[in-house]
């Protein structure tokens, strides 16, 4: 029994505006669009509607509008004012492993990450939001993108408002469009000029997924529309037709630049191929040599090995080659004349010559890449989760996403494989079978929202990103021991957004205390790892580039890339120190040899006095450090 509250439409007089709306909406539903707050209606449009000559078509341009693209646009180029804070107790192998697993708000972390993997990304899968008017929720604040990340999130406490996209709103497509809009041009700046984006997606939203991908990446980069057949067993009990599928939307970084990697051949298709004639070059296949499509010397007589003679192409058809090319052919032994040497010739498809794989086609069945049963199987093989049917509702399976890894990456080179809506790690999970069947080295990077969970404080888990680390540290052990000989990188760094750890300057209206507090610019109790992290987003290094460290008369000293970086965040620095610090420094950067120019990095407040400071940049400079900054 549902209980009536005070905003709910029984308990308030009758909604004259919206009854209006409605109205005109049946009769003219072309006249409702979407405006700043709520249902609007098109006054162009019903001015055409009734004849009004004044209409004019100076405004009107092909393409996607909504209320608040300017700002989507916009509020992609703003640049973020967080960090990744380093979380080696939630991470596995996190000296060596080269995949990240982030927690936040993927729209921050997707520009934290422009500097140090812009035009680095080799393929990007994403399964965000379907729109289906439940399922996901969206700040109405973004005055503060860090602040309101964290109080949505629970980490600060704070009234941000959080809603739920219902079909009810007069914005649904716009909320939807403009949380889509720059994540996704966003992660066009990511994929290199050979990678390529996957795209999940259902009904709801595929035709304003495909023109906002249309205007990013360009119409002449779209590459497929896949249909995956998701179930398989029709639902009795849906109203009109059962949903069966779901699409994969395919767009090039640059058509011209991106090449799927084949797939394997299967076995029915091998199958075909024999050798009834023993020819040495091994099995083959029969190829129809007659062809409906006009071909000028395509009509050419034949005489068979056995005697008879083909006054040319069945009725209607023509030969395939000239007769040129038929006669080399058949000096060769590549035509097939039957058993009794008189049928039509057949040109013969050597196995040694075709492809060492198929093309990609745009329908993938349950039976090739699994349906969602099996991904709820699969997840829970690796993690025991009691509401399971509740929280996951449409995960992927692990062969669906292993055909895009396949499709979108190649075995010889280190590709980066990125998943900012990473849900439970499917992504993750599929890159380590990949790399562990054929000996690649792809690294990935997940990112995912930690949404509050609830069902599962039993094992210790409030939030969903705590089913993602469980899910992918589970996989990496099952490869650990499913064989002794396997030495694959199972691994991952876990980093979290919060704010920077840099201090901002916020005048609390006692000038005496706030210039006392801003002396110290790091933030208290960040340690040098968080400021080592953020040092790396800002100049642009990736996030598992080793970092080397020495003590140099007590101070502890980081190298990280080779000596492109050098940091020393020690919280003292005296004028007594200066000089055999920066010599300790100088001849460590020269035992380096770093590719290009270095960059060196001290806490401000750390120096006794200016001339500390001065001495040791001097001495730095002498020995070829040019860019010495504090913070």
């Amino acid at each position: 029994m549902h209980k009536i509250e005070a905003t709910d439409p029984e308990a308030q007089s009758a909604d004259l505006v919206a009854g209006n709306i409605a109205t005109l909406k049946a009769l003219f539903p072309e006249l409702i669009t979407e405006g700043a707050d709520g249902a609007a209606i098109n006054v162009d449009v019903l001015k055409q509607l009734v004849g009004d000559a004044t209409v004019s078509d100076a405004e009107e341009k092909y393409g996607l509008n909504w209320h608040g693209k300017r700002r989507a646009r916009q509020l992609a180029l703003t640049p973020s004012t967080g960090t990744l804070r380093p979380c080696p107790e939630d991470s596995v192998d996190w000296d060596t492993t080269q995949n990240l697993m982030i927690e936040g708000d993927n729209l921050e972390v997707l520009k934290l990450l422009q500097k140090s993997y812009a035009g680095k990304v080799k393929l990007i899968y994403i399964d965000p939001p379907y729109n289906t008017g439940k399922d996901f929720v969206y700040p109405d604040n973004f005055q503060d993108s860090i602040k309101n990340y964290l109080e949505l999130t629970g980490q600060v406490e704070g009234g941000a408002k959080v809603s739920s996209n219902t079909e009810a709103s007069g914005r649904f497509h716009t909320d939807w469009l403009n949380m889509m809009y720059p994540r996704l041009k966003l992660a066009h700046g990511l994929l290199k000029d050979s990678g390529a984006i996957f795209v999940s997606i259902a009904d709801h939203e595929i035709h304003n997924l495909r023109a906002v991908l249309d205007q990013i990446f360009g119409e002449e980069n779209f590459i497929a529309n896949v249909i995956w057949q998701k179930v398989y067993a029709p639902k009795s009990s849906a109203r009109h037709f059962s949903e069966d599928h779901d699409y994969i939307v395919v767009y090039a970084k640059n058509s011209s630049n991106w090449e799927p990697t084949l797939l394997p051949r299967t076995d029915e298709q091998n199958a075909i191929f024999k050798n009834p004639d023993n020819d040495p070059r091994g099995e083959w296949r029969a190829n129809n040599m007659a062809a409906r499509n006009y071909y000028s010397k395509g009509t050419y007589a034949v005489q068979c090995p056995g005697g008879r003679v083909i006054a040319g192409p069945p009725r209607g058809s023509y030969w395939r080659i000239s007769e040129e090319k038929f006669r080399e052919l058949d000096a060769d032994g590549r035509i097939w004349w039957g058993e009794d040497g008189n049928n039509v010739p057949a040109p013969k498809i050597f196995l040694s010559e075709v492809m060492d794989g198929r093309i990609p086609q745009t329908l993938w069945t349950y039976s090739e890449v699994g349906h969602t049963q099996e991904a709820k199987k699969q997840l829970l093989a690796l993690v025991e989760f009691p509401n399971s049917d509740v929280v996951f509702e449409t995960p992927k399976s692990v062969r669906l996403l292993r055909r895009i890894i396949h499709i979108g990456t190649s075995a010889s080179s280190d590709d980066i494989v990125m998943d900012f809506f990473a849900g439970t790690g499917t992504t993750m999970d599929a890159m380590f079978y990949e790399n562990a069947e054929d000996g690649g080295k792809r690294r990935c990077i997940l990112v995912q929202l930690p949404e509050p969970l609830a069902g599962a404080e039993d094992v210790g888990w409030t939030k969903l990103t705590d089913v993602t680390r469980a899910r992918i540290t589970a996989a990496g052990q099952r490869h650990k021991e499913s064989s002794a000989e396997f030495n694959g990188d199972v691994g991952f760094r876990t980093f979290r957004l919060d704010q920077s750890n840099i201090r901002a300057w916020q005048p609390s209206g006692n000038l005496e205390q706030d210039l006392v507090d801003s002396v110290e610019h790091i933030i208290p109790g960040r340690s040098e790892q968080d400021v080592l992290t953020e040092l790396l987003l800002k100049l642009g290094l990736d996030l598992c580039v080793p970092i080397e460290q020495r003590q140099i008369v007590g101070k502890s000293v980081h190298a990280i890339g080779g000596g492109v970086l050098m940091a020393c965040l020690d919280p003292r620095i005296g004028k007594d120190d200066a000089e055999s610090l920066a010599l300790g420094i100088a001849d460590w950067h020269a035992a380096l040899t770093p590719a290009g120019d270095t960059t060196c990095v001290f806490r401000d407040s750390a120096f006794e006095n200016d001339e500390a400071k001065t001495n040791l940049a001097a001495i730095l400079e002498q020995h070829g450090i040019h860019h010495v900054r504090s913070l």
